[in-house]
């Protein structure tokens, strides 16, 4: 079977919908972009797009290269002590001149939306509530649970070791009482790892990593890698047409994970805006 992200995500912001339109007061969602990536800027339009359909006031700072670390320090603790702002989000890469990690440190981390910060990452990892878990680990842990896939006890192979994918999905699914490996690029016979694994999860970004003699009849797949072919047609970790016939369920590239990932950040702002406000 096929997993509709789309149709989970879109039943997901329905939701959403309506929670917001109950509140009296709106909750704010603040994105950065402080770089020149093409992806970055259509990704941040996106956000931008479904926080007004869903009714979050959106507050979008674009800066080009001559933006200093000064003054992007002084907005975060602006925006820090906004009461009008819950979510604040710092669209990544940053230009190269700019301190990553001193930047995601200073945000708050009750309005960390991206779940970034150390304090949420060190409270997922060490098993506790984080004030926001990243997006798109969240969003497939919601769809395997959404297709009613079963978590616990399965042998789940991660592949990919991001802190952006990587490492909070693995967590989340020891969470829920899975067995997870995480392998990497240093992994050694990563067909052996995959031919063993219930679930695959591959977040690499190389196209057609996972093929159909890694992966054992029925399987779950789902595939968080994307890249752009010279046709410009987007194409995932793993070789979906000749993997799909062996998988239970696999994840398609586009329509799989992506929609669940700006989801889950509409959810987090949600979410955060009702922890500021102690609802």
């Amino acid at each position: 079977m096929i997993i509709d992200g789309k149709k989970v995500a879109l039943s997901l912001l329905e939701e959403l919908e309506t929670k917001i339109k109950a509140l009296e007061k709106k909750p704010g969602l603040a994105v950065i972009l402080a770089n020149d990536d093409y992806s970055s800027k259509i990704y941040v339009d996106s956000k931008e797009k479904h926080s007004i359909a869903l009714g979050i006031k959106s507050c979008v700072y674009r800066f080009d290269k001559t933006i200093t670390q000064g003054k992007l320090i002084q907005l975060i603790h602006e925006l820090n002590e906004n009461p009008e702002i819950n979510g604040i989000l710092v669209q990544l890469p940053l230009y190269s001149h700019l301190n990553e990690k001193e930047i995601l440190e200073l945000i708050n981390p009750k309005k960390d939306v991206d779940g970034f910060h150390p304090v949420n990452v060190g409270k997922l990892y060490a098993g506790l509530n984080p004030y926001a878990v990243c997006c798109t680990p969240k969003g497939i842990v919601k769809l395997l649970k959404a297709y009613s896939i079963e978590i616990e006890g399965k042998d789940v192979l991660v592949i990919g070791r991001s802190n952006i994918v990587g490492k909070p999905v693995a967590s989340l699914l020891i969470n829920e009482n899975a067995t997870v490996t995480l392998a990497h690029s240093k992994t050694k016979n990563l067909k052996n790892h995959c031919k063993r694994a219930d679930i695959i999860i591959s977040a690499t970004g190389h196209p057609n990593l996972v093929t159909s003699d890694m992966v054992k009849k029925g399987a779950v797949v789902i595939d968080v890698g994307i890249s752009r072919q010279g046709c410009g047609r987007l194409i995932g970790d793993v070789d979906f047409e000749k993997v799909k016939d062996i998988a239970s369920f696999i994840t398609p590239v586009p329509g799989g994970v992506g929609p669940m990932t700006i989801a889950c950040l509409m959810e987090n702002t949600y979410e955060l805006y009702l922890l500021q406000n102690k609802r």
